[in-house]
């Protein structure tokens, strides 16, 4: 079932929502393989990502696909994983693994102070 829906500019959408998030996350996951294994941002992300892909792989219906993700409606899903897209590839430019350039001012982590 195609779920007639609306995009951002007011015209309907030309791809299947299905197909729009199998290329997303497809493409958030190669950009979380540019990242070091142990890089929480990919741990977290990658299984968030791997269960989602996985409902879009097994669920046609959308109706529960929406349900399964639990994300709100699948043109919100569809944002959300475009967002994350964005966020991956910026977070292999920023590179927050690595270690700091300087040290951190002193009570920079502690709260309250």
């Amino acid at each position: 079932m195609i779920k007639k829906a609306h995009n951002r500019f007011g015209g309907t959408c030309c791809l299947p929502q299905s197909t729009r998030l199998r290329i997303l996350y497809t493409k958030i996951l190669g950009s979380l393989q540019t990242m070091p294994q142990d890089a929480a941002y990919r741990k977290y992300t990658e299984q968030i990502v791997n269960a989602r892909f996985n409902h879009v792989q097994t669920e046609p219906d959308l109706g529960k696909l929406e349900k399964k993700i639990n994300g709100g409606q699948i043109e919100e899903v569809i944002a959300q994983a475009e967002a994350e897209l964005s966020l991956s590839r910026k977070m292999t430019e920023w590179k927050p693994w690595e270690p700091l350039l300087e040290e951190a001012p002193e009570n920079q982590w502690k709260w309250p102070i």
